[in-house]
């Protein structure tokens, strides 16, 4: 029992942001989700495992572009790495995409911050897997990944995930939390994630 209470410090530590953390979002596309502050994640890294470079820090891996129609995405690969009784984890991989370019009333608007919005993006990925605000994912409230309103993808697509999940040896419940009912947005950066990492499993191999 102490040992199972052990592996859950980090989780507990930091599965509920502060109310001041989380922010609703009220309008457009994405209203009804729940916007956490990226730089509560930084304040508990430090917390509980000291300065960052330190205690923890990650790495970009890979930044690269996809165009879809008139909208062109960013997407980031980031290693998080952890410092726990002196010694340094594994990687903790983390995918973030953020949209470079889109078409508006207006004409096609482009972000010169599309790679820092993805790699922090990316970081809140990474962090999640160890609990980072549990809470707020776990409950009733829409979440970036999971709010009203949105058309589900096709069976179809489904499988195209299944067998993109069966290549890194991995149940699509294991990698998506609301599997079958994903939205296109999940589907476009799921399946940019999993082939990211098919092929650094593909590099590691050709490595050796």
């Amino acid at each position: 029992m102490e040992e199972k209470k052990n592996n859950l410090r980090i989780y507990e530590y930091a599965k509920n942001p502060p109310e001041e953390a989380k922010k609703p979002i009220n309008g457009g596309r994405l209203k009804g989700m729940t916007d956490i502050n990226p730089m509560w994640r930084i304040k508990t890294l430090t917390e509980l495992f000291g300065p960052v470079g330190i205690g923890w820090y990650y790495t970009v891996d890979r930044q690269w572009t996809e165009t879809v129609g008139d909208e062109v995405a960013g997407f980031v690969n980031i290693s998080l790495y952890i410092k726990v009784d002196g010694e340094w984890s594994k990687p903790i991989f983390g995918n973030g995409g953020s949209r470079l370019a889109t078409m508006d009333r207006s004409g096609k608007y482009v972000s010169d911050e599309v790679f820092k919005m993805a790699t922090t993006d990316a970081l809140s990925v990474a962090c999640k897997q160890l609990g980072f605000a549990a809470d707020v994912y776990w409950s009733k409230d829409a979440t970036k990944y999971n709010y009203p309103g949105d058309e589900f993808i096709t069976e179809k697509e489904l499988k195209v995930l299944e067998e993109l999940c069966k290549k890194i040896g991995k149940e699509p419940k294991e990698v998506f939390n609301y599997w079958p009912k994903l939205t296109p947005d999940q589907y476009a950066i799921g399946a940019q994630t999993l082939n990211a990492m098919i092929e650094h499993k593909k590099d590691k191999k050709e490595a050796k």
